[in-house]
């Protein structure tokens, strides 16, 4: 296992280093660098991409995706917050390709859930990033919530105050400072000065003194980048959720370069928008007005959002999702089909919508699905509707972060009836929450509203302390100043100061009243909180910082103090309470709050042309101040009122404009408050044009119909208008005229269709007005609607009715128009005007006939078309419908007794009896069974005109007045026959073949003996697990043949099995199986199918090794692999089937060669079979190679071993020689394992040098080469002293002194054939083998001298292999001599 430190432990500094943070590009990165300078080429590591957080399923797989920088090539490593990265359950994968580090975690689990870390790091520095996982729970695992319902507890953080830094008391120790996120800062230099203290207490920043000052250098940068793209950047509003699911942020912007590139950043990466369409991200500009949108917000949308202009940092804001946690989860719903399922779930905290998710697919509602909430937003409910088989699966609900899952499990309708045909909707409803979750939510509810309750209790009490003691400061305050003033008064009688020095003391204190003013209104401010005092503390230290460095800058400005005011500043030093100093020589002032806001400006919008009116209070009547527009002081002019009413001071704007739109402050004491004032221009329809507009517009057909109106507000404007709430474009009948103050409608050639609202809308930048009316377009009725409904038909008088046309035109219903048609005749009768009643009686017929009739409506406008009615007949006969299908109640051989149910239709009278047909199998023809006159007054009969053995079917009629009506469908077929006996038990029953997942069985047909037991017409088989006491039938019908196979057995597994043989009589007893049965194939002993099993392999190092052995066996072997008798490493991946076993070696190396053993045994036996693998590698030459004489003729070639001879026990050597005549290398050795060989046929006067190679099974390795080795041949002078002869004659025929000799020569071996020759005059030699001449072959060394002739053959090969014959011929005769060479292997 690689042990990966957790992500809590601080890596340690190494003594020398430093800890420089750095900014990063990517936001959430932080960087710290180890040296103070960096060498030139060499940087630290940072992320191009980070990892992104993440949502899954339990079971899915996820992945971290990280590319990384820096040079030198930092090391990536992985580390999570709680637990351990073990190498079990986590993967890291570098690809090497595109640089990507990942960390993947398959078949994730819910523990897995945490806080992930990805460290880069070189010796230059390290950057670190983190990224969350979370993960939904699935399937069966939940508790049941509506049991235990979770309550959720919020702990409510501590007074943030208390964690802030006191600049006042003693320098603290210096302490490693925490790092920063660099998101921190983009949040900050976006957001408002009031949520400075929820962005700290969100990252824990504590030193808030420092953080300002940090702060405004970061905005001093910032706004210098800003001023090179824009010109204006204000109303800057934070990333909001918008009640349709959505979320969007806005500012107002004005660029220097109407054409600079807009860019949109989430989390440091690039997010496409669209400023047209609506889509994810999506921007709508209006003017200077920018908005950005980010539609159907998920949990994977939540992060820091930037915007760029040209590459410069605009704004920043961060989306966060409510914190929400499930008090009741959804649970799993079990509906039958057809039915509707409902999950319901109880959210923490009010929610407008959730996000409901369905086999991972979003829902909307719809015909499908209903999705509802309650109406104290906590109740979330999801409706299925009808639902059916393919609806089964995991059904979420989505809040937030937050998420809860369970299954829909539809039950199939198995009716057989209904098999093949459509299933009625069910109005029944499974699943969800009932009174147990209403009480839950009432719960919750109640206790959100006490917290509320609690929250405002605490700040009016608060708000009391607060106005106490402020009271208590300013009557401390007065007694004081009137103390000060008297004293004051006496030192300037007394003496002057230098001018120099009254400056000096006048300056420190105006700066101490101005701190002293900052504490007051710090306090005054929090009278005006509402909260639990935890979250003001970071707003009241901006507003001072604020108004102590304006109040220097204005101090810096005024220039000399007058005399006057001198001595005023020293009398009221000097009357003031001393100042105390501590023990840094640093003073603490006491505080004296004076006159304050107690209620401060809030920002006012007006509408153009209204009056807005700007309020503040002070704590005091008497104190005057001062209004400012724009930092410019205004005062009461005809637009302008200024009003001072008891502590409230007002400022009424009236009639405003655009112009009037600025941010507005008033300052009194020192004090001071301001607001913006937001003039809005939206559209406004002008009134009377309204009240004209509004009037509904009728009009005939064809005619034309026009609407307009006049408006005014801020350009540009948008208007649009709808028929019937679908938008009207320009076409051939539609004119549209716009203007900006104008609009007009004129609709042409109007058809009825078009009836309906008529609305305009128009909007702009400000907001949206509408108007609606209606357009009436009159027209002939539609036809009257069928099919008509028949009141009475009788022999008298014929009377119907019928619905009234769908569209009467616009206009009411006058008069129905009918004529009506005898049936069989042309012509057709005028009945005339009848009235407006959908209705009428006809009392003009005649009995049995049947009539048709038109009928139209008529209207102001005109007469509709025709509707024609079915024939309808006067005095129709009504035989009563069909009694229920026959029962047979018993049969014998010589009677039937049948027994039926009445009819539910009778035709209006009563039944007088019933008709009772019967017809033989086979025949078409059906014979009455009891006589025609004579009904059977009862519901059950006994057929006894039957025949013993013959098999018939019967049906039944109802007769009531009319005659008889339908009949019956027909009975069952029935053999006249006494009733049968049951069969007998089956015989033989036996498995005939298995596997794991079925069973096959047989039996033996069951005898028939007479009056005992009659012939089996079927068979039932009965299946019973060994656990469960409950017999399961496998066939639901009875089957004829006497074999049967079992499907969808669980492997392994126990069963018994019986088989029950049925007729009509009814069953047998069952017959079981003697024992049980297991499901599994037969018993078949373990061996091996591969026809060719391979026992050795070659593998060259680095190599992945495979071996493969298919077997078979039953039951599933257990298969053990085993490396020279031991269990192989665990770099060895085996994978096992139910027929075949792979070893896989992914990167073999030499110490993976061995023997490799399988092992596949099971109950009935074993089999084992070996392959040796040897893992080598191209072999490493020799060392040097030397040459010494030992015996003369010969050479002793000795070489240093290759070294990977200790590593290959194979390894083996192969010498070459090459000579200064034959200038060609031939091998004289192979397959020496030791370090030295001999070489012989050394000749004097020739060089010769050697090569050595290397010799494995993956091949040969590079020659080490010898040097040069040459015996040189020594020349001694050679003297003859011949002795005087006779002559005489010498010449003598050839003949061989020493012939041939038999050889027997390895291949590739050097053959040296000789035998000496005389004769004179000197014979001529020939060489032949196989009787071909060889003197002229140059693979055969051949050579002639003093007689003795020798033949070598360089490298014998099997071509070599023959009879050789050397013949010697001079003029007095000629000799040959044989011999045979045979090359062995």
């Amino acid at each position: 296992m690689f042990k990966i430190r957790k992500a809590k432990d601080e890596e340690p500094t190494a003594p020398g280093q430093v800890k420089i943070k750095k900014k990063s590009r990517v936001p959430g990165v932080m960087i710290t660098q180890y040296v103070e300078e960096l060498p030139e080429g060499m940087s630290t590591p940072d992320f191009t991409r980070k990892p992104i957080a993440l949502t899954l399923q339990e079971g899915k797989l996820a992945i971290f995706r990280a590319i990384v920088i820096g040079k030198p090539a930092p090391t990536v490593t992985w580390a999570r917050n709680n637990g351990e990265i073990s190498e079990d359950r986590y993967k890291i994968i570098h690809d090497t390709s595109s640089g990507e580090y990942q960390l993947q975690m398959p078949d994730l689990s819910v523990d897995q859930a945490d806080t992930y870390k990805c460290y880069a790091r070189n010796e230059y520095g390290k950057a670190v990033v983190t990224a969350a996982l979370n993960v939904i729970e699935v399937g069966y695992k939940k508790s049941r919530a509506m049991q235990e319902s979770r309550t959720a507890v919020r702990e409510m953080p501590e007074d943030f105050k208390k964690t802030l830094k006191n600049t006042v008391d003693i320098e603290s120790k210096e302490e490693a400072k925490p790092e920063i996120d660099e998101k921190f800062w983009e949040l900050l230099l976006s957001a408002d000065k009031k949520d400075y203290e929820s962005i700290c207490v969100q990252y824990g920043v504590t030193d808030f003194r420092g953080m300002l000052k940090k702060l405004n250098a970061k905005k001093i940068e910032r706004e210098q980048e800003q001023e090179r793209v824009v010109e204006r950047l204000c109303n800057l509003k934070p990333v909001e959720m918008r009640e349709d699911g959505g979320a969007e942020f806005e500012f107002e912007m004005s660029l220097k370069d109407p054409s600079s590139k807009i860019f949109l950043y989430k989390d440091g990466v690039m997010v496409p928008f669209d400023p047209d369409t609506e889509i994810k991200h999506g921007l709508n500009q209006v003017g200077k007005r920018f908005v950005f949108s980010i539609n159907g917000v998920d949990p994977e949308d939540a992060g820091l959002y930037q915007v760029e202009v040209d590459g410069v940092k605009i704004f920043s804001t961060d989306l966060k999702l409510p914190p929400i946690d499930f008090l009741v989860k959804i649970q799993d719903v079990k509906a039958e089909e057809r039915e509707d399922a409902v999950f319901e779930c109880l959210v923490s905290q009010p929610l407008k919508k959730i996000k409901w998710m369905g086999k991972n697919i979003p829902l909307e509602q719809g015909d499908k699905y209903d999705i509802t909430v309650s109406d104290d937003m906590l109740i979330h409910t999801l409706v299925v509707k009808d639902c059916l088989p393919l609806d089964k699966g995991i059904y979420a609900a989505v809040a937030g972060m937050t998420s809860c899952s369970a299954w829909l499990i539809v039950e199939a309708d198995n009716d057989p009836n209904s098999h093949k045909k459509k299933k009625a909707r069910k109005t029944t409803r499974a699943g969800g929450g009932g009174a147990d979750l209403l009480k839950i939510a009432q719960e919750q509810q109640a206790k959100i509203q006490m917290e509320r309750d609690e929250l405002i209790a605490k700040a009016k009490a608060k708000a009391e302390a607060d106005a106490a003691a402020a009271a208590a400061a300013a009557a401390e305050k007065a007694e004081a100043e009137a103390k000060a003033k008297e004293e004051a008064k006496e030192k300037a009688k007394a003496k002057a100061k230098a001018k120099a020095k009254a400056k000096a003391k006048t300056k420190a204190q105006t700066q101490t009243q101005t701190k002293t003013k900052a504490k007051a209104k710090v306090m005054s401010e929090k009278k005006a909180e509402v909260g639990d005092g935890t979250g003001s503390s970071v707003t009241e230290d901006v507003e001072e910082e604020d108004d102590i460095e304006e109040d220097e800058e204005e101090d810096e400005q005024e220039g000399e103090v007058s005399e006057t005011a001198k001595q005023e500043v020293q009398a009221n030093e000097e009357g003031a309470p001393a100042p105390i100093p501590d023990s840094n020589n640093k003073v603490l002032l006491s505080l004296d709050p004076g006159v304050h806001f107690t209620s401060g400006l809030s920002d006012v919008t007006a509408i153009i042309g209204t009056d807005a009116e700007l309020v503040c209070r002070l704590s005091s009547e008497d104190c005057d101040g001062v209004w400012y527009k724009d930092g410019k002081e205004i005062t009461t002019t005809d637009d302008i009122c200024i009003v001072k009413d008891g502590t409230y001071r007002k400022l009424i704007v009236k009639n405003c404009k655009e112009d009037d739109a600025a941010k507005y402050r008033y300052e009194a004491d020192g004090r001071k408050t301001e607001a913006m004032l937001n003039v809005e221009d939206p559209p406004r329809i002008d009134p009377d044009d309204l009240a004209e507009f509004i009037k509904p517009v009728i009009i005939k057909t064809g005619k034309e119909a026009a609407f307009e109106v006049s408006f005014v507000g801020r350009e540009p404007m948008k208007i649009q208008w709808y028929n019937e709430g679908e938008e009207l474009l320009e076409d051939t009948h539609t004119r549209i005229e716009k203007s900006s103050t104008h609009s007009r409608l004129l609709l042409t050639k109007c058809q009825r269709k078009i009836t309906g609202e008529i609305k305009i809308k128009i909007k702009n930048e400000c907001g949206t007005t509408e108007a609606i009316s209606q357009l009436t377009v009159l027209d002939k009725p539609t036809p009257p609607l069928g099919p008509e409904d028949i009141i009475e038909s009788s022999a008298a008088c014929i009377e119907f009715k019928w619905r009234p046309p769908k569209d009467n035109g616009g206009s009411p219903i006058t008069d129905y128009i009918l004529e009506r048609q005898q049936i069989g005749r042309n012509s057709w009768k005028k009945l005339g005007k009848i009235g407006p009643q959908a209705k009428y009686r006809d009392t003009d017929v005649d009995h049995g006939r049947k009539y048709c009739y038109h009928i139209r409506a008529e209207t102001d406008q005109g007469i509709s078309e025709m509707m024609e009615t079915d024939d309808i007949q006067a005095g129709t006969k009504a035989y009563p419908g069909p009694p229920s299908t026959p029962k047979i109640e018993s049969a014998f051989k010589d009677c039937i007794n049948l027994a039926w149910s009445a009819p539910s239709n009778t035709g209006g009278t009563n039944i007088l009896g019933y008709n009772v047909e019967k017809r033989k199998n086979g025949s078409n023809l059906w014979g009455l069974v009891n006589p025609p006159d004579e009904p059977i007054k009862e519901k059950k009969y006994a057929v006894k005109d039957v025949v013993e053995g013959i098999e018939y079917e019967f049906r039944v009629a109802a007769i009531n007045i009319s005659g008889a009506g339908e009949p019956s469908s027909p009975s069952e077929f029935v053999i006249a026959r006494d009733p049968k006996k049951p069969p007998g038990n089956v015989k033989d029953l036996k498995v005939t073949d298995s596997t794991y997942t079925t069973l096959s069985l047989g039996w033996t047909k069951p005898k028939e003996e007479e009056g005992v037991q009659d012939e089996a017409k079927g068979y039932f088989v009965e299946l019973r697990p060994a656990e469960n006491p409950e017999w399961n039938r496998c066939n639901s019908s009875a089957i004829i043949m006497t074999s049967y196979t079992i499907m969808g057995l669980k492997s392994m597994a126990m069963y018994w099995v019986r088989v029950i043989a049925t007729n009509e009589g009814g069953d047998s007893e069952p017959q079981e199986l003697d024992n049980y049965i297991i499901a599994m194939p037969p018993p078949v002993r373990p061996h091996f199918t591969d026809k060719k099993i391979k026992n050795f392999m070659v593998m060259k190092a680095g190599n992945a090794a495979r071996v493969n052995f298919n077997f078979q066996a039953s039951p599933i072997p257990v298969i053990t692999w085993l490396k020279d008798g031991l269990p192989v490493a665990k770099h060895v991946t085996v994978s096992n089937s139910d027929t075949s076993s792979q070893l896989l070696i992914p990167s073999s190396e030499r110490h993976d060669t061995g023997i490799y053993t399988i092992i596949v045994k099971n109950l009935v036996g074993q089999e084992t079979s070996s392959v040796e693998i040897r893992v080598t590698d191209d072999p490493k030459p020799p060392g040097p190679v030397e040459l010494e004489e030992n015996v003369s003729g010969t050479v002793t070639v000795s070489w240093t071993p290759s070294p990977d001879e200790k590593k290959d026990d194979r390894l083996h050597y192969t010498i070459t020689k090459r000579d200064s005549v034959k200038r060609t290398w031939q091998t004289v050795a192979d397959h020496l394992f030791n370090n030295k060989f001999t070489a012989i046929n050394i000749m004097p006067g020739r060089q010769y040098q050697f090569r050595v190679f290397a010799k494995n099974d993956m091949g040969v390795s590079k020659h080490s080469e010898s040097a040069t080795w040459e015996v040189r041949r020594k020349k001694e002078t050679f003297s003859l002293n011949l002795p005087v002869s006779k002559d005489c004659s010498f010449e003598t025929p050839p003949s061989f002194s020493v012939p041939l000799k038999m050889h027997n020569s390895p291949e590739s071996y050097e053959c040296y054939m000789s035998c000496a020759v005389t004769g004179n005059p000197k014979p001529h030699v020939t060489w032949y083998r196989n009787n071909i001449s060889l003197n002229t072959n140059t693979n055969y060394y051949i050579t002639n001298t003093c007689g003795v002739c020798s033949m070598l053959i360089l490298k014998v090969g099997p071509k070599d292999s023959g009879d050789y014959t050397v013949t010697a011929e001079n003029p007095l005769g000629r000799v040959e001599c044989s011999t045979k060479l045979v090359v062995k292997d």
